[in-house]
């Protein structure tokens, strides 16, 4: 299977039939939004330090 965690069998076969190009686009898609997070992350601790439930609620 492409991605593992799929919750059923059909889901899984969905995923499997699945092309490259548009894993990559998935993939790209992700990672643009884990570094916009990482990045505002670090432009708030800079300001100030959170505690870890403030930053998971986004203060």
């Amino acid at each position: 299977m492409v991605r593992a965690g799929q919750s059923t069998e059909r889901a899984a076969l969905i995923h499997r039939h699945s092309n490259r190009e548009r894993q990559r686009e998935i993939a790209d898609a992700l990672d643009a939004k884990v570094r916009a997070e990482r990045e505002a992350a670090a432009l708030r601790a800079c300001g100030e330090r959170l505690s870890g439930t403030q930053r998971a609620r986004g203060r």
